[in-house]
């Protein structure tokens, strides 16, 4: 899951670009996922992944690591970006990384 895993051709990686920057973009992803994951032309896969909001399966299929914490952003929001907000709980949960003092 690391940089050199990154399928550039993937559409998820062009569509979290895209709706990071799109105002928009990120509003229409907001009301229609479905929608929005077909304008991007994801594959089945991807759009499952996106479903389950499944940041690890998104990452083994070649997602940007740097994306990763974004998707959870796109879910959840990215005002407050700190370690127990909403867009962080949800990647952790997602990537299986138990916070501190859990196992």
């Amino acid at each position: 899951m690391g940089i050199q895993n990154v399928d550039r051709t993937l559409p998820s990686n062009q569509m979290v670009f895209e709706l990071r920057r799109d105002e928009a973009m990120y509003q229409r992803f907001q009301q229609d996922l479905e929608g929005t994951m077909e304008h991007y032309g994801l594959t089945p896969p991807e759009r499952e992944a996106w479903r389950n909001m499944d940041i690890a399966a998104l990452g083994k299929m070649g997602v940007h690591p740097y994306f990763l914490p974004q998707i959870s952003r796109l879910f959840k929001g990215g005002g407050y970006n700190h370690n127990d907000s909403e867009a962080a709980r949800l990647y952790a949960e997602k990537m299986g990384i138990a916070k501190e003092g859990e196992h």
